[in-house]
């Protein structure tokens, strides 16, 4: 899966990722951190990359309709922290991987498990 991970996240999960045989990249590593919602999903979708982000802003479908982008992941978790974060976005792994098509649609990821919206 080609990812492009959000400031929000800990950047040890592009490492992480790339040991799973992903394509990563990020925000902080392309100089947008600190940049409007609006700019972060252009950059993902310019690169056709799935975009992983705890901003539930990047949720609204009305700015950001999900059929323009590669597939946006927003983790929604009760505990915070880069430990429990790194822990839960590895964990969904295995409940994203099981997705044919990520193109077209907006996940939300919970503790209690996925929601899909196109």
């Amino acid at each position: 899966m080609r990812v492009k991970l959000d400031e929000n996240l800990p950047a040890e999960l592009a490492d992480d990722l790339r040991q799973l045989g992903h394509e990563v990249d990020s925000v902080a590593s392309e100089g947008l951190t600190g940049r409007p919602d609006s700019t972060v999903a252009r950059a993902a979708r310019k690169a056709r990359r799935v975009l992983f982000t705890l901003d539930k802003g990047l949720g609204d479908i009305r700015r950001f309709p999900p059929r323009l982008y590669d597939g946006i992941v927003i983790f929604r978790l009760s505990s915070n922290g880069r430990t429990n974060t790194r822990h839960a976005v590895l964990s969904a792994l295995s409940i994203l991987g099981s997705q044919r098509q990520f193109a077209g649609r907006l996940f939300v990821v919970t503790e209690n498990g996925l929601r899909v919206r196109r």
